[in-house]
């Protein structure tokens, strides 16, 4: 006869037994400014105070679009800069005031060596002035990435690191991964998040809205379309053209 299965109050409460429940403290975010975004992401946005790694193909590619409202939103809240470490493109300053973010409130870090690229992004994390750090490090171990992601622990920061899609077979300490890709729309995979995994991606408009209506409005009158901001894989151009002022 199997056993009757103990009723609530019956179950002995031991003061001294860790429960799970109890050590889950609320998550620190800040919205992404993207309503379908942020019902999938911890605690409503975007994760403070740990590392956010984003996997894309093409470096660079719809960065602003994705992370603008929450910088935006993180600079009101603090004095200190935004630091890009090892951007693969040059921000394009009247683009990103229109928006919000001006260009005085951005501070660039060009490093070729990976050794030089982490020395920075440490550096900066540990200055509690600075708003956020969004890191290009295509190649960072995964060891490396722990020692950011305790450095940005200390300050309760926002750390972004960008990778190649290659890295989806290494382990990394992530508390949040994304794969971003897309060109007419961007598209979201969510890799890794605390909670159920999520199996459709999620999807977002891949530019500005004013720019998107330029770009339909194109379409549909047979003229050529433009093309599309950051697309040039030439040089180091702007990751915005000027028509992404349209917002």
């Amino acid at each position: 006869m199997p056993l009757a299965r103990p009723r609530r109050s019956e179950v002995p409460v031991l003061p001294h037994v860790w429960r799970v429940s109890e050590g889950l403290a609320p998550e620190k975010t800040i919205s992404s400014g993207h309503a379908p975004l942020d019902p999938c992401l911890p605690g409503n946005g975007w994760p403070s105070g740990c590392l956010v790694e984003v996997l894309q193909e093409r470096a660079g590619q719809h960065v602003w679009q994705l992370l603008l409202p929450a910088l935006v939103s993180r600079l009101r809240q603090s004095a200190g800069p935004v630091v890009l470490v090892n951007p693969p493109f040059e921000p394009f300053g009247p683009a990103l005031k229109a928006r919000g973010l001006p260009g005085e409130r951005l501070l660039c870090v060009h490093a070729d060596r990976a050794a030089a690229q982490l020395w920075a992004t440490e550096q900066a994390l540990r200055c509690g002035e600075v708003a956020a750090v969004l890191a290009w490090l295509p190649r960072a171990r995964s060891a490396e990435l722990r020692r950011l992601h305790m450095a940005v622990q200390q300050h309760q920061g926002l750390l972004f690191a960008f990778r190649g899609v290659d890295a989806c077979r290494d382990a990394s300490p992530a508390r949040l991964r994304l794969l971003a890709g897309g060109t007419r729309s961007l598209e979201l995979h969510i890799l890794k998040r605390r909670g159920p995994q999520l199996e459709a991606p999620v999807v977002l408009q891949a530019h500005p809205a004013r720019l998107c209506a330029l770009l339909e409005a194109r379409q549909r009158a047979g003229a050529p379309v433009l093309p599309l901001p950051g697309a040039s894989t030439h040089g180091r151009s702007h990751v915005l053209d000027r028509t992404a002022a349209l917002s």
